[in-house]
């Protein structure tokens, strides 16, 4: 991945079994900048994979972090030059297409709770589509397009 991973473009990487980041590469999760709640399971797997002080940071913050960063807290494999990371991620691949399939696969079922991330997607779908339609959703949504900060304290709670 490269350049900026905003929203589902970061929630989607916490889905793939390898994960390569150019030099140049910024993850942001703005949910909460947009009254918006997580999304892809994002709520479970993030703190999963980082923890739950980090993860609640990237959410409740939705400040951007640089492919180094993402390395160390465990969201990448590695970081590589721009013009290296087609060719990194190819080699993974084909490297992948020799080992046995039914091992790799049975390895990802057993590293994977499926029916759980299933689960917490319709959750969380449903809570996102709840805070589509909040007066804090319609400030924040406005705000961003009158390229502006959001003022969320004239809103009744």
């Amino acid at each position: 991945m490269q350049g900026n991973a905003v929203g589902v473009g970061t929630t989607m990487l916490l889905h793939c079994d390898l994960v390569f980041l150019a030099e140049t590469a910024r993850l942001m999760t703005p949910f909460v900048n947009l009254a918006l709640v997580p999304e892809a399971a994002s709520s479970w797997l993030l703190p999963a994979r980082i923890g739950h002080v980090r993860a609640y940071q990237m959410f409740a913050l939705g400040e951007p972090i640089d492919a180094t960063t993402a390395l160390a807290s465990g969201l990448a494999n590695a970081v590589v030059p721009a013009t290296e990371l087609r060719q990194k991620a190819m080699a993974a691949a084909v490297t992948l297409t020799k080992r046995p399939a039914g091992a790799l696969s049975a390895t990802k079922k057993l590293m994977r709770d499926f029916e759980r991330i299933a689960a917490r997607i319709v959750v969380e779908s449903e809570l996102f589509k709840e805070r589509l339609r909040t007066p804090e959703a319609r400030e924040a949504f406005a705000a961003f397009a009158e390229r502006r900060q959001p003022d969320f304290t004239k809103l009744s709670s």
